[in-house]
Formats: structure tokens, C-alpha cells, sequence
């Protein structure tokens, strides 16, 4: 059965330490309501629950944005779009120090949006030098065929390395609940694969997002990471 095409977009945010908490509610709020654009399949964002690696430490963000897309132009016009510009300008700009952004196009087996309390977790990968992303997009075949199937997976090549610090591959896997990613790690495949994947790599952030329930999407906890 062929693959539903998506376009993942990841934009990654460092608030600065000394912001007042009710700017960052601002921001969150306001990112949150771009999905009114009716562009976005579906949106979430909110704070970082945890860095998962040593790099994802060292760049130190504190909040994401994740949405998809059924198209690139779609991702164009939302990110053009006048509300999108304003939201940047007026809520982001000002409080961030550190902002990265990533986009891939991939085939799902079902465009679902993560449901509150799921666990996102997102993968950026740098290549060594002279590997190619292509070529780490294919070794990530073998760890997403280890994972269950109750696992949505969605990962490619970014298209816009711009904001990407050199990161040329993004992976995103969303699991029922925080539980359920504990499961898989250390498992025996699943490191496998790792394995095989490793020696290709410069540099991974691996971030965990907990998609965060109606009632603090929209009760002023958004800050609170």
C-alpha cells in the first residue's frame, strides 16, 4: 500500500533565560493558533520536555514548533503567510537567542496527528564529512524497520538548510506515551541498527516532546518547562 506524502517542518527555539514567563505563554499561544491558517495538517508546540543527547544539551533549546503539510507549497505559503510573519516578529524574535529549523518531505503509512500525551521524538542528524544525507536516510530504514508498528515514523532529507546548522536529516517518531519509548530503548534490534548508523554521523540532537493536553495548550503553562 503506497504511502500517504507529508511534509514535516521543525523549527526548534532557545528562549532566553531572563524572559518573563507571560512572553513565552505569548509565544506558544500564538504559534499554536497558526493552525487556524488551515494550511497545517496538524500543529503542536510547547516546551522541550528533555535533550536526549550531548549535542541536543549543548545547543540548549528549550521549546519547538512541529507541523505538517501535505505539500511544499503549502509549507511556503504558511511560512509567508502575513500571521506566520507577525507571530516571528512580534513573539519569537524578541525573546530567542538560539532558533534552528529543519524541513523533509516523506511517505507515512497514516497522516495522525500525535494525541495529547503522546511522546515525540525528534532526530536531527549531521553527516561525517563526505557522507551524503541520502545516504544516512537509507541506514535509517534499518532502525525504523525495528521499531513496532504501532510506532509513526516520518524522515528525510532537509530541504532547507538555511537554519539546519549543517543537520541534513531529520527523523521524527511519536509513541503512545513516554512509557512506551522506554520499552524500545536497549533493545537488541533497535541498538543494532544504531550501530550501523553511527559511523556515518558527525553529530545527533535527539529531542523528547510531550504533545501536551487541551487544558495546559490553553491554561497559561506553557512556560513551564
Amino acid at each position: 500500500m503506497p504511502g500517504i506524502p507529508v511534509v514535516d517542518h521543525i523549527v526548534l527555539f532557545k528562549v532566553r533565560d531572563s524572559t518573563d514567563p507571560s512572553k513565552i505563554d505569548a509565544m506558544i499561544a500564538n504559534l499554536r493558533s497558526l493552525i487556524s491558517l488551515n494550511l497545517a495538517t496538524h500543529l503542536t508546540a510547547g516546551p522541550v520536555l528533555r535533550p536526549r543527547s550531548a549535542a541536543a544539551e549543548g545547543f540548549g533549546f528549550t521549546h519547538l514548533i512541529y507541523c505538517r503539510y501535505r505539500s511544499k507549497a503549502d509549507l511556503a505559503t504558511y511560512s509567508d503567510h502575513p500571521s506566520h510573519l507577525a507571530v516571528v516578529n512580534d513573539n519569537i524574535l524578541p525573546i530567542c537567542d538560539d532558533i534552528m529549523a529543519v524541513d523533509w518531505a516523506a511517505d507515512v503509512d497514516a497522516d495522525v496527528a500525535p494525541l495529547p500525551g503522546s511522546l515525540v521524538r525528534l532526530t536531527l542528524a549531521k553527516p561525517r564529512e563526505g557522507i551524503t544525507g541520502v545516504e544516512v536516510v537509507r541506514a535509517i530504514d534499518g532502525v525504523r524497520d525495528s521499531f513496532p508498528d504501532s510506532v509513526q515514523v516520518s524522515y528525510g532529507e532537509n530541504f532547507s538548510p538555511a537554519r539546519a546548522k549543517g543537520y541534513e536529516v531529520g527523523f521524527i517518531s511519536v509513541f503512545s506515551g513516554v512509557d512506551k519509548v522506554d520499552e524500545i530503548e536497549g533493545k537488541e534490534e533497535v541498538e543494532k541498527q544504531k550501530e550501523k548508523l553511527r559511523p556515518l554521523l558527525e553529530s545527533v540532537i535527539v529531542i523528547d516532546y510531550l504533545v501536551p493536553s487541551p487544558a495546559s495548550a490553553s491554561d497559561g503553562t506553557a512556560s513551564k518547562v
